[in-house]
């Protein structure tokens, strides 16, 4: 399943500027900083983040054709705030959710296996 490209834009102009006020102390939230690969621009986007065992797993609500997938995959990094702390981010891959479900840790893992998306993102904890 993959959410609608209108609540997409509906997210980016009215959602996030509200959760990047709380995402990255929420549970199950995060603040993903990233720079714009072409525009050299930095962006804070508010996901839904899951820890795994050196990392982190971020469902891909939308799809994999999201500009910030794209841009941390050109850097090959990102810095997340997370529990209201900084965490360096690296190696960006998409992989199937049954994949990534299996390195999600603790009672995250059967929250993410209920969700109904196809592929999710993993980054290692630099």
């Amino acid at each position: 399943m993959k959410l609608p490209q209108s609540l997409a834009r509906f997210n980016r102009h009215v959602t996030n500027p509200i959760q990047r006020l709380w995402a990255g102390f929420a549970p199950w939230m995060g603040i993903l900083e990233h720079v714009g690969r072409k525009s050299g621009k930095a962006y804070r986007t508010p996901l839904n983040v899951f820890p795994t065992d050196d990392g982190v797993a971020i469902l891909l609500t939308y799809g994999p054709d999201r500009d910030w997938l794209k841009n941390i995959t050109k850097a090959g990094q990102a810095r997340m705030k997370r529990g209201g702390r900084y965490i360096e981010l690296t190696d960006p891959r998409v992989v199937p959710k049954a994949d990534a479900a299996a390195r999600v840790t603790g009672i995250s893992r059967a929250i993410f296996r209920r969700l109904p998306f196809e592929s999710a993102v993993l980054l290692t904890r630099r």
